[in-house]
């Protein structure tokens, strides 16, 4: 595997040349100061490349090039912002950047209860509570008609959950909840949310995906007449929260977008954290199925604590065996005759990381933690595989 490691640019507390003393060959990063839906241009990619370079590595994969919320409710001045996006993708291209990881969640782009659940060990780690969730999403943000999502079990336990919380408690769940999007120190208000909410009133999983497909069938061509490899970032997590549609959560919503367009530009960030929190899924059936598909690699683990509740685990401890995992992409990899990248995906804040500014999941030594178990993981296995 290409090792890479996620770098949110200058702003960043983490210095690339950390990331290279631990080892990684790649950078993972995106323009997060240019407006979402506006032109990357050549003059701004080759800028930080420059940075990147210097540092001696390089800009490897793109995460993420937003798409416009216009774009995902087709609305508005969607046009424009698909016309600025396939620009985009050209002007990387022109730069030799090849791989373009996006999302098509709405609005937020990922969700978590708890961003400092505490380990057994004094670590700490990122947490999904759907109950949690639900007290939040019924009592503090007080969407319209949240109560019509929940079971009378869940509502239940929801207000029993946030009975034994104190004030303080309550902000920071209503803090942890919404925060902004990654690269991004804003954290939305409710006034914000209820307002972005009320624009998919009327937008369910068909529409969604609708309007996906339509994104896609234009975007595509441009990727692949210019050697791009579009990678969509499977749902965080793969099931509807505050009632927003979920189109990339499952296996069988793979196969529809990749049967859709065709193309193999249109592709997957195999990601086994997010794909992995769904007990449905099939990581190893995923990776048989999608193997020419798969353009980028997310490896983390959760442990799936019981039907609401997922959190963060150790890199090769989880409910996902990863052993299998990476001997599949390693297989695969042989039989592509290429590196594929991958990134060590979120990690533990450890003591002596506390009180430093970082981005939950993204602090140093918990991401190099993981990239080494990953990598001696790999070696291990082409080890078992040669001598085999």
């Amino acid at each position: 595997m290409l090792n890479t490691m996620r770098w949110f640019g200058p702003q960043d507390s983490t210095n690339l040349i950390d990331i290279k003393q631990a080892g990684a060959e790649g950078i993972v990063t995106a323009l997060h100061h240019i407006p979402v839906g506006a032109v990357w241009s050549v003059e701004e990619i080759k800028k930080r490349q420059k940075i990147i370079q210097k540092a001696g590595m390089e800009w490897s994969v793109v995460e993420s090039l937003p798409v416009h919320e216009a774009i995902k409710r087709r609305s508005g001045d969607y046009h424009q912002y698909i016309k600025n996006y396939k620009e985009s993708i050209k002007n990387l291209a022109a730069c030799g950047i090849h791989v373009v990881t996006y999302n098509f969640m709405p609005i937020l782009d990922w969700v978590r209860t708890d961003h400092n659940y505490l380990n057994p060990d004094g670590s700490k780690t990122l947490l999904f509570n759907k109950i949690a969730f639900a007290y939040f999403d019924i009592h503090l943000l007080k969407r319209p008609h949240a109560n019509n999502d929940y079971s009378e079990e869940e509502k239940k336990e929801a207000k029993e959950y946030g009975s034994s919380l104190s004030e303080a408690d309550k902000k920071t769940l209503f803090k942890n909840t919404l925060l902004g999007l990654p690269g991004s120190t804003k954290n939305f208000t409710a006034d914000e949310i209820l307002s972005l909410l009320e624009n998919y009133r009327h937008i369910d999983n068909q529409k969604l995906r609708e309007n996906l497909i339509c994104f896609l069938a234009e975007i595509i061509p441009v990727a692949e007449s210019h050697k791009v490899k579009m990678a969509i970032h499977p749902d965080d997590p793969p099931f509807s929260v505050l009632g927003l549609p979920r189109i990339v959560s499952t296996e069988e919503d793979l196969l529809h977008i990749f049967q859709s367009v065709a193309s193999n530009a249109n592709g997957l960030c195999y990601c086994t954290g997010s794909l992995g929190a769904h007990p449905e899924n099939n990581l190893t059936a995923i990776i048989d199925r999608f193997g020419d598909r798969i353009h980028f690699l997310h490896l983390r683990n959760v442990i799936r604590i019981n039907k609401n509740i997922f959190k963060e685990s150790p890199h090769l401890q989880g409910s996902n065996n990863m052993n299998i995992i990476v001997e599949k992409i390693i297989l695969l990899m042989q039989k592509r005759a290429e590196r594929l990248p991958m990134r060590p995906d979120h990690g533990f804040l450890h003591t002596l990381e506390e009180g430093k500014e970082h981005y939950p999941g993204y602090s140093l030594i918990g991401r190099l933690k993981g990239l080494a178990e990953l990598r001696g993981l790999e070696q291990g296995i082409l080890h078992k595989l040669e001598e085999s």
